[in-house]
């Protein structure tokens, strides 16, 4: 269910020291996910009704419909039996480490089993998910890059080694990116890949010189692309410098933190760094993503592997 901007609980975004005096206890955790879930008041889940008292001694609500519900009720936090001081201190690290941060490190700041900190962290990337991301519009940056082992022989499908995985992507300058895993580096892929997230009336496309990109521009949207086989990195305003740089950040967190990533996953990361960049100037970071996880399904351990299984 989309969910509207809410006024921000602190005058401020919490730092790390806010985090823990604000956030010491399980209680102080529900009460803010209480704000943000039902800033009018507490509502049923099931029957939207206000007609709802707290349950005596418990955590949890009655409704008049006869269900019984908490904060966590219907979210990512159900079914968890972490605390929720460590699910918070999760979000912070994971949303204000820029390079990522891995399930082992979490396992041994927070002091809770590996895997344990795996779902977590599993759970905290499928909220990030964003499946109604506006197009990207203005002047666009795309390219593709390939993940993995090394490559032997020439870019794109003419030479492509098993040990790779292809992503594409695109950025809207000062604005957002958008990542996708592809099977193939063709034009097909690349054309269907930005006709999905770049919006009809978008400025231009900008690319290397693929030529699997020829073709891409419109009445509405000019192509122009950059040799780089010649050198050549810059025309007037035409350059790949932003999403090329969104590569070089999101493979320094695959080397230095996650240091592997299966193919299954990958799509996972993607969206966990995509989600970063693209709220990289927001100063309610903490409060969005807590959003987030308000907002999104439930998710068991059996569907987060049911990939690799």
């Amino acid at each position: 269910m989309a969910r509207s901007m809410r006024q921000p609980t602190f005058a401020q975004e919490v730092n790390l020291t806010d985090l823990l005096g604000k956030f010491a206890s399980d209680d102080r955790c529900r009460a803010y996910l209480e704000s943000l879930r039902w800033p009018d008041g507490i509502r049923c889940p099931r029957c939207e009704s206000e007609r709802v008292r707290q349950i005596k001694g418990r955590p949890q609500f009655d409704c008049q419909c006869g269900y019984q519900f908490s904060v966590t009720t219907g979210t990512i936090f159900a079914d968890s039996h972490l605390p929720l001081w460590k699910w918070f201190l999760a979000v912070y690290l994971i949303g204000e480490s820029k390079k990522g941060i891995s399930s082992n490190q979490l396992k041994r700041m927070l002091s809770v089993s590996l895997k344990t900190a795996w779902y977590l962290t599993g759970r905290i990337r499928a909220a990030m998910h964003d499946e109604a991301a506006p197009l990207l519009s203005g002047i666009v940056e795309a390219d593709e890059t390939y993940v993995g082992g090394y490559m032997r022989g020439q870019r794109g499908g003419r030479a492509f080694d098993s040990n790779k995985t292809a992503v594409i992507g695109a950025v809207e300058r000062g604005g957002e990116v958008r990542l996708k895993v592809t099977d193939r580096v063709n034009k097909a892929r690349l054309h269907a890949f930005l006709h999905d997230v770049v919006a009809d009336d978008a400025e231009a496309i900008y690319t290397d010189s693929l030529g699997a990109y020829r073709g891409i521009g419109d009445e509405n949207t000019r192509h122009e692309y950059v040799n780089h086989f010649r050198k050549e990195w810059v025309q007037g305003d035409v350059h790949t410098n932003t999403i090329e740089s969104v590569w070089s950040l999101f493979k320094r967190g695959l080397i230095g933190s996650y240091h592997h990533v299966s193919v299954d996953h990958l799509p996972a990361y993607l969206d966990e760094f995509a989600f970063r960049y693209n709220h990289r100037d927001d100063p309610y970071l903490f409060r969005d993503t807590l959003l987030r996880l308000i907002d999104a399904e439930p998710l068991r351990y059996a569907e987060l592997t049911a990939e690799t299984a």
